[in-house]
């Protein structure tokens, strides 16, 4: 059959999806906490995590219900162009690092292990850019086989890594404690220096560091607050602290945001690239 020099309706429709990948906001999936509000499970994510994502990374964020094994994550990916992991009032539960029983009260969310916990290994693997804060930066380590201090103000030599709640919120969030980056990496890099100062708003903390996890920086009584996985294919850091929280007030909170995003368009072009070769 001859063709003729007229698009095809499947041709047009492929041309107008290959332009608009290439121009288009890239897309920022984050899983959600589980929570019963009432007598309703919902599915949740703080308004400074989508916020950050919206007005440094430059990107859409995609809230992610916490379904565990019900969430089909390779179809999820093939619609993302990054994953963010939020902080949360819930803990890991320690079983998935063979850690002791938590203190009765402590709060978990199971769904939330089950989404996160499987689908970090298959977003760096996929070579999607990944940024894992707080609760997130836990995650990463439990999931690359690392093991975590449920308590770091109890464990000797470490100091008080907890916010004062009686304090308002600007009081929490505020500067708590330098930061040395390590020297070369990529946190250095991004910020320009060697030394930050950050947040501190979490009474857990790295043990063990997981296996293919190459430490990015520490707080100055030596407990590890970034992590990157050294062999990524693309960006995947993880912190321990807050650079969401007023992100736009902090100049190495945009960079990181701002690094986490241009990773985000530069998959999008790679796949509209893929696209347009097919």
């Amino acid at each position: 059959m001859v063709k003729s020099g007229r698009r095809t309706a499947f041709e047009s429709w492929q041309a107008f999806n290959i332009i608009n990948m290439r121009t288009r906001k890239p897309v920022i999936g984050v899983p959600a906490d589980r929570r019963l509000l009432g007598s309703h499970w919902f599915h949740c994510v703080g308004e400074k995590y989508l916020a950050a994502i919206a007005d440094a990374a430059d990107a859409l964020p995609l809230i992610v219900p916490a379904f565990g094994d019900r969430l089909e994550l390779e179809a999820l990916l093939e619609r993302c162009d990054g994953v963010l992991l939020t902080g949360s009032p819930s803990n890991v539960e320690p079983h998935h690092y063979d850690g002791p029983a938590s203190a009765p009260g402590t709060w978990h969310d199971p769904q939330r292990d089950a989404t996160t916990l499987p689908l970090i290994p298959r977003t760096v693997a996929a070579g999607l850019p990944l940024l894992a804060i707080c609760r997130g930066f836990q995650e990463l380590n439990v999931a690359y086989g690392g093991t975590l201090h449920q308590k770091l103000h109890e464990v000797p030599g470490f100091l008080m890594h907890k916010e004062d709640e009686n304090q308002p919120l600007e009081q929490q969030y505020a500067p708590a404690h330098d930061l040395q980056l390590t020297h070369g990496g990529l946190l250095a890099r991004i910020a320009g220096r060697e030394r930050i100062r950050v947040n501190s708003l979490h009474s857990q903390g790295i043990d063990r560091v997981g296996a293919g996890l190459e430490i990015e920086g520490r707080a100055p009584d030596g407990v590890v607050e970034a992590l990157r996985v050294a062999q990524a294919p693309g960006f995947a850091v993880a912190v321990q602290w807050h650079p969401e929280w007023q992100v736009l007030k902090d100049d190495f909170s945009k960079a990181l945001f701002a690094a986490f995003g241009d990773a985000a368009r530069a998959h999008a072009r790679g796949l509209a690239a893929a696209n347009a070769g097919r």
